[in-house]
Order: structure tokens, then sequence, then C-alpha cells
């Protein structure tokens, strides 16, 4: 692995909700914190931040789980990296991670991951590192997946233009899911604060990044089909995200879900 470049981007990993899908696992346990191969859940999503050289992570749980979290991560400073802690006491929809870290992100840009997403292999860091360097903006990371009616899709047209994003549609028009992966700039938690919650009683993230959307100041970076991601929010995601992570590790894949080797590459610890 390349030692990253360090960034002035911040992280934010949301790992609250209730994992109501992973029940009756979660029943005791945060869902961000079951074992996906040999390692919780929470430790992929927060390698990539690293990998993308992101060393300021602010980690956002319930009242319940927050201490767990607390006692795996620490500080950070094993890790060459420094961590806040915030509490959702009510999940209120993704948006609401923005909102809750305002304070964290002052004027930075953000890379927004969500604690039960896995990425792995293509271009991914490299192209997060892209998109935090715009000055302006919000991207989304967008891949290519059969069952799009699970997930929210954005719709192009023929030049690449991003037509229109929806949340789970029952006819999707499109073949492109919004992954578990933003970055957005500093008007982030402005635009998230001034949502209103859709009939599920939550705020969207289709409907924040609509708010960049209209404004012109929207990107979608289309991931390679060599990109593997999972959502790993279901018994049968999950299983699936363990074996494919099981057979990466085989095949040499040693940084996957580390944090403490990326960070020795990284040159943060010795």
């Amino acid at each position: 692995m390349k030692r990253s470049p360090e960034t002035e981007a911040r992280g934010i990993l949301l790992a609250g909700g209730t994992g109501s899908r992973l029940a009756p696992l979660t029943d005791q346990m945060s869902k961000h914190l079951l074992p996906v191969d040999e390692t919780p859940m929470i430790c992929y999503p927060l390698a990539t931040l690293m990998q993308a050289g992101i060393r300021h992570i602010l980690i956002i749980s319930t009242p319940t789980h927050l201490a767990e979290y607390k006692k795996l991560l620490g500080s950070g400073e094993t890790l060459g990296v420094n961590f806040e802690y915030a509490e959702q006491k009510h999940p209120e929809g993704l948006p609401q991670a923005l909102t809750i870290g305002s304070a964290f992100m002052k004027s930075h840009p953000v890379v927004l991951m969500l604690g039960d997403n896995i990425f792995w292999g293509g271009s991914l860091i490299e192209r997060l590192g892209t998109a935090i360097r715009e000055p302006e903006g919000a991207t989304l990371f967008a891949i290519e997946q059969p069952n799009a009616e699970q997930y929210g899709v954005v719709e192009f047209g023929g030049d690449g233009e991003i037509l229109a994003l929806s949340e789970k549609p029952k006819a999707p028009k499109s073949s492109w899911v919004i992954t578990g992966a933003y970055v957005f700039d500093r008007h982030a938690a402005e635009f998230a604060a001034a949502l209103a919650p859709s009939a599920r009683g939550e705020t969207e993230m289709t409907d924040l990044l609509e708010c960049y959307r209209s404004r012109g100041l929207l990107r979608a970076d289309c991931l390679e089909p060599k990109t593997r991601w999972f959502d790993a929010g279901t018994p049968k995601t999950l299983a699936a995200a363990a074996q494919a992570v099981g057979e990466a590790r085989q095949a040499g894949n040693t940084f996957l879900g580390k944090p403490g080797r990326i960070a020795s590459a990284n040159g943060w610890i010795a």
C-alpha cells in the first residue's frame, strides 16, 4: 500500500441506528461491532477513511453503544489519529450525522461513511482524494447493482448529467445505486438541518443530495466493476461480505479492515 497523503478533510463514521434488519444479532450488540470475517464491521469504513489520509474522525453512535466504541478505539492515539465521539439520541435519518457533526466539521470538507459499508479494490481511495480537493459541492459514489430498488438510485442522462435521485424506487429507471460514502463541503450541515422528514419519518440522503443537485453542485463518481462494495446490514449481505473479505485476505489483501496496518504504512505510528 502506498503511503496516504494527509488531508485537511475530516471523517464522520455513522454507527447509530437500531440495526433492526440484523435482529436478533443486534438485540444486545451494536450492528457495527458485529464481526465480518475476523474484524469488527466498523473497522472497514474506518480503514477506508485512513487510507484516504483522514486523521480527524467523528464516530456517532447511540447512547447505549457509544461506550463500546470508545473501549474498542479509544482516543485514536495508538493509530496516529484523533477520534471524537457523539451521540445519536434518536435515529432520524442519515443526514442527521451532519447536523450532529456540525461543530466537528467546522469549515472542513467531510467524508461521511456509513458504518456498515465495506469497500475495497478499484480506485475508490484516489477518487475520494479527488472529491476532497473540490472547493465546493458534494460527491456521491455510485455502483451498478441488479437490486437497485433496495437503495437510493441515481439516474443519468446521455452526457452523464445527473437527471434524478430517488430513494428505494419500486421501478428503478437506473441500475446505478448510491453507496454509503459521500464527500460534502462546509454547507452540508446547514442543508441537512433544513430537510423535512419523508413519509418514513426520517430525513433522506437523496433529499440532501438534491439540495446540491438543484444548485449544480452535485457530482456522481461511478465506481468501476472491480470495486467491491457491500452494505452489510442484513443477514444475507453480512454473510456474503464475510466470505468475500476472507477470500480477499487469502489472496493477499492484508490491509482490508486493518486500521493498525494502515496507520503503520502511512507512517503515523512506528
